[in-house]
């Protein structure tokens, strides 16, 4: 009671008291207070409490104000079943744990959102939390590892300052803090503490240039109640508390409570309002609601054993309590502070802001919304932050991090002759003067200025006591995990397994691998006409196409005349007609059917064919080859393949297959170009293989004979390395972005030249890809699936029309001879009628004489042997059999006429 927090929340008590029931004269219940002073101890508050409870059977207490006090408040109110209302924002007290526990404050939780989202807007990559030894500064702890987490950020280990630390045990943590490279502090602390905090944070040196301090919500709420040389310390630290808008209402409330302020401490220095006296006022509005609406139920006596042997055994428990809880831990309504929303106990608040301290007060800067994140105003919702003074009286935004400490950059260099343009490392003999130019080096040039601060450095080459490179790149790579640099500029490589011991910044170049191979002009080859097709395509196709010639030539030989003749001639005609099939230029005319279906599928075949085969060849003769095609024809052929001497190329090769003896380094452009106008066959190499940023400045010089192929994504790009750990890795990272985007090219432009010629030559230096027969197997299986079964069928045919010989006694050669005949012999489908030598040998009966005249045909009188002829009429027709043909060529009875003779022939006209 004897603090000004105390003093402002017991005035904002009874002014929300008398206010309430003013506006509310017909309600049936009135809240009567009951103050006590817990005497800022934890037994005392405790005692309090009991005694409230005990001797006056209250029916909510209202506080203690601390998280360690109501953390034991919280348990005797679980007890008695009484609603402890208090502002604790601990996070380790749950009001979802403590039925009758009601937070009028929010969870200091919740307050990490907008500082996380503070350090993730200026770009802090660690960052240190200060927290006070209590339940208060305990409980926020996980809370605050999980959002950094969250975003990103380094946690660095923590400070602990116990409240009753003495200046020694303060300035002793302050100096171990001040040897980390982090120099952005978060300090979770009471008023008490923080006061006494700050004074040593300036002894220690640690409120200038540079520094960043953050402050929590009760400190910066608190602020007023500091002394004012404690304010002064504290010039340029950032802090956050929610946000309460003003209003009239709480314009003239503030009017008011000063007036009540100064009636009830005459004697005490004036103290600012802040937003836990406006939460304790809302509260007491919040608790008379909830009274009233209960009114009927009211009972303000408490339920107690008979034989009690303690103070809690005495209190009992509140019989109605349990009823009025569940009305105040959910409850809303627009109060002093804004929209009062209490859920499950917890008070509901979203909109927080952030402060500057300059002089004696806090500059708004900012403020932060779950929706819109940091804003500049709320109405008008401009994105970022005011103008602020960092602590020294800065205007320049403090980096988070200990530069200082690199007063010069030592960046070690590779040391080797080839690939100069993009690192060449030269020594003066005489002045030992270091001189490293290329890409490489621009790039770091150009990424260092663009850094928000100035680094000094100096390039150290890799070389041994001989002068000498002193080894490869994983070992000036080791060599910088040994601290022996602070960084290492090349063309390194960037790798899963030397991130393990070092760390690399974004990659300056593009990633990738692929080769180089010659480019052939094939529109001067003699037989450039058969490269569409692979071998094992032709054959397949020739095979084909002879198989249809057979499968047509045996479904037409009986019926089509075109297709009989001398053997030359068949076999002329099994040929021709198939291979015509490709220029449609085939005539011969189809009888069977079955010959029919099998053209026509054949047809679609050949369309397919001649169509790819006529694509496949264009193509050919209009775009350069590549020789080889891909890494893996090489290795087939046995033939040899050439990458950067020292590069890791060489183990990506081997394990692709090759062997030793097939690979071979080269150190500069000009041994690659010597060694592919060689050739594999001529001591050369088929292929050079080499990174992207390699390929593409051989390509610049190099683009009208040779061309790059089999492009994969397997490496990462070159990049900047750094020991692990280092700070300097985030901002080159963040610096390598803005110089990929607005000055690799020029750069690249002015080592290597221009590119745009070459890239538009070789656009089309694609190899088209040879047909082979594997594309086609679907499609021959089908040609060969429809002529098969059209001649299997036939084949079924024929045996069904020889059935009665089949199931002779003949022998199986007999059988074969005859059904050979009966293939070959001609079957003339435009005459459905038989020939005359045919029809004498067959019998004659009466059956096979029609007995109605054909007035078309000769008609012949038959009688039988002593038949008298001179009744016989003229007019019998003709049989079928024998349509045509003369007396004479009949002649006389034989012996096959069964006695028949013919005495007579006519013919009706």
């Amino acid at each position: 009671m004897e603090t000004s927090i105390g003093k402002m929340t017991s005035t904002c008590i009874l002014m929300a008291i008398h206010d309430f029931y003013e506006k509310h004269s017909n309600y049936t219940t009135m809240i009567h207070p009951h103050f006590r002073d817990s005497k800022q101890d934890n037994v005392r508050a405790a005692s309090a409490a009991i005694d409230l409870l005990k001797n006056v059977q209250v029916m909510a207490i209202l506080g203690p104000q601390t998280s360690s006090q109501a953390a034991f408040v919280i348990d005797i109110g679980n007890t008695s079943r009484v609603p402890i209302i208090s502002p604790a924002t601990s996070p380790s007290l749950s009001p979802t744990h403590n039925v009758y526990f009601i937070r009028i404050a929010p969870d200091s939780s919740s307050q990490l959102k907008p500082i996380a989202e503070l350090i993730k807007y200026f770009g802090w990559r660690e960052v240190a939390l200060i927290y006070e030894d209590s339940e208060y500064g305990r409980g926020l702890v996980p809370y605050f590892t999980d959002v950094m987490l969250a975003i990103g950020t380094k946690l660095m280990p923590g400070t602990i300052i116990y409240p009753s630390a003495s200046d020694d045990s303060i300035l002793k943590k302050l100096y171990k803090l001040k040897g980390m490279q982090t120099r952005v502090f978060v300090v979770h602390a009471l008023p008490a503490l923080a006061s006494h905090f700050f004074k040593k944070v300036t002894e220690a040196g640690m409120m200038v240039e540079g520094y960043v301090w953050i402050i929590t919500e009760v400190l910066t709420s608190r602020l007023h109640s500091l002394d004012p040389t404690d304010i002064d310390l504290m010039q340029g630290v950032l802090g956050v508390k929610s946000y309460i808008p003003r209003s009239s209402d709480l314009i003239t409330f503030e009017k008011r409570w000063k007036q009540e302020f100064w009636s009830q401490n005459p004697n005490y220095e004036m103290v600012e309002l802040d937003m836990f006296g406006l939460w304790a006022y809302d509260s007491i509005f919040a608790l008379a609601m909830a009274l009233e609406k209960i009114s009927s139920e009211a009972k303000t006596t408490f339920q107690r054993e008979m034989e009690s042997s303690t103070d809690l055994d005495t209190i009992g428990t509140s019989e109605i309590g349990s009823r009025l809880v569940p009305w105040i831990r959910n409850s809303s309504f627009k109060g002093l502070s804004g929209e009062f929303h209490v859920v499950d106990g917890q008070l509901q608040w979203s909109d927080y802001q952030i402060v500057n301290i300059i002089g004696m007060r806090e500059n708004p800067i900012g403020f932060w919304t779950p929706k819109n994140g940091i804003l500049k105003k709320l109405n008008n919702q401009t994105k970022g932050l005011r103008a602020i003074i960092w602590p020294g009286d800065s205007h320049v935004i403090p980096k988070g991090l200990k530069i200082s400490t690199i007063n010069i950059l030592r960046v070690g260099v590779p040391f080797k002759s080839g690939f100069q343009d993009f690192l060449d490392c030269k020594i003066n003999p005489q002045t030992q003067q270091v001189v490293v130019t290329g890409f490489c080096v621009d790039i770091f040039e150009a990424v260092v200025r663009t850094l928000p601060y100035s680094l000094k450095h100096e390039f150290i080459p890799f070389v041994g006591s001989d002068g000498k490179s002193a080894g490869t790149y994983d070992d000036l790579l080791r060599s910088l995990a040994n601290r022996k640099y602070d960084a290492v500029v090349g063309d390194i490589t960037v790798s899963a397994s030397r991130s393990e011991y070092v760390d690399f910044t974004f990659p300056y170049t593009e990633a990738g691998t692929a080769m180089i191979v010659r480019i052939k002009d094939e529109k001067k080859s003699t037989w450039i006409f058969m490269r569409p097709l692979e071998k094992e395509l032709w054959i397949a196709t020739g095979a084909l196409f002879i198989y249809t010639g057979i499968v047509i030539w045996v479904l037409e030989r009986r019926v089509n005349e075109e297709f009989r003749g001398s053997s030359r001639d068949q076999v002329g005609m099994i040929f021709w007609f198939s291979f015509s099939t490709l220029v449609y230029a085939h005539r011969e005319k189809l009888m069977s059917n079955l010959s029919r279906f099998v053209v026509i599928v054949w047809v679609f075949v050949v369309l397919v064919l001649t169509s790819s085969y006529t694509a496949s060849l264009t193509s050919m003769l209009t775009v350069q080859q590549l020789q080889p095609t891909d890494i893996f024809q090489i290795m087939r052929k046995g033939e040899s393949v050439g990458y950067q001497q020292g590069s890791f190329t060489r183990y990506t090769l081997k394990t692709i297959g090759f062997d030793d003896s097939k690979l071979k380094s080269y150190g500069s452009f000009e041994q690659y170009d010597e060694a592919l106008q060689k050739g594999s066959q001529n001591g050369g190499v088929s292929a050079i293989f080499d990174e992207l940023p390699y390929l593409r400045a051989f390509m610049v010089k190099y683009c009208t004979k040779y061309t790059m192929t089999g492009y994969t994504n397997n490496t990462a790009g070159f990049g900047f390395a750094f020991p692990k750990g280092s700070p300097l890795v985030h901002d080159f990272s963040t610096a390598v972005l803005q110089v990929r985007k607005h000055q690799t090219a020029n750069i690249s432009i002015q080592w290597f030249g221009e590119s745009a010629g070459c890239d538009q030559k070789n656009e089309t230096s694609v190899e088209p890809n040879r047909l082979t027969l594997d594309r086609f197997k679907g499609l021959f299986f089908i040609a060969m699936l429809s002529s098969t079964s059209a001649l299997v069928f036939f084949f079924f045919m024929v045996l069904y029309q020889n059935r009665e010989m089949l199931v002779s006694h003949d022998s199986i050669a007999q059988k074969i001879v005859v059904i050979a005949k009966t293939f070959n012999e001609f079957k003339d489908s435009k005459s459905q009628n038989t020939s005359a030598a045919e029809a004498v040998d067959e019998p004659v009966g009466e059956d096979n004489i029609s007995s109605s005249p054909t007035s078309d045909h000769p008609e012949v009188r038959v009688i039988s042997p002593g038949e008298d002829t001179s009744s016989t009429e003229p007019g019998t027709p003709v049989p079928d059999t024998i349509q045509g043909l003369s007396t004479t060529e009949l002649g006389t009875p034989g012996p096959n006429t069964n006695g028949l003779q013919v005495v007579e022939t006519t013919t009706q006209n």
